[in-house]
């Protein structure tokens, strides 16, 4: 590879992060070309050299984003299963740091609002990557409804990491993430008992 492919390369890399990184705090109409541009230290013209749109832009940052989130979260889990392993995951997902540090953390409460509004590329994005990190998920579930599982326990995460954060600095933020972490291990704790897997 040339060092002219390497540097488009490490720009499109640096552009990608800046969007991952405002996805995330500021959801997709906190955004802009502009900003992921300045963030990336780079001008907006730039921009068109390396995507074909700001829903092209979109479509990658919050792929990468999810990801990201998912690759960093799911390795905690080791060799667990079934109700140890969702004990894991809502463990790390529900907590104080990641809903005070959403610049690191998971994009979903900060876009879904706008995807609900916006673009059917970038809707199509989320539901591939909710789907593939349902499936992954699932795989460490037990049972026979594993991606419906998955999927409830998804939505529960996002939701109360979503509502923790509107509600930072109140005592029901963090009640709300202790009550979604014990239904979250109760729940797959009962199912784990209702399986013979």
């Amino acid at each position: 590879m040339n060092a002219k492919t390497e540097q488009k390369e490490r720009t499109r890399r640096d552009i990608l992060a800046s969007a991952s990184r405002l996805l995330r705090e500021r959801g997709i109409g906190g955004a802009s070309v502009a900003e992921v541009m300045k963030g990336a230290g780079l001008t907006v013209g730039g921009f068109y050299a390396h995507f074909a749109s700001k829903d092209d832009l979109i479509d990658a940052s919050l792929r990468q984003a999810m990801r990201q989130m998912w690759g960093q979260l799911l390795p905690t889990v080791g060799l667990a299963r079934g109700a140890e392993a969702v004990a894991t995951v809502v463990r790390r997902y529900l907590s104080r740091t990641h809903r005070d540090h959403p610049a690191e953390g998971c994009p979903l409460p900060a876009v879904v609002g706008d995807v609900a509004q916006g673009s059917p590329i970038v809707r199509e994005a989320l539901a591939d990557e909710l789907g593939r990190n349902a499936d992954t998920l699932g795989e460490l579930l037990h049972g026979d409804e594993r991606r419906q599982h998955a999927l409830a326990l998804v939505a529960l995460m996002y939701g109360g990491l979503g509502l923790s954060r509107a509600l930072a600095g109140t005592p029901l933020s963090d009640e709300i993430l202790e009550a979604c972490r014990d239904f979250a291990r109760q729940a797959f704790h009962a199912l784990d008992g209702n399986t013979s897997a």
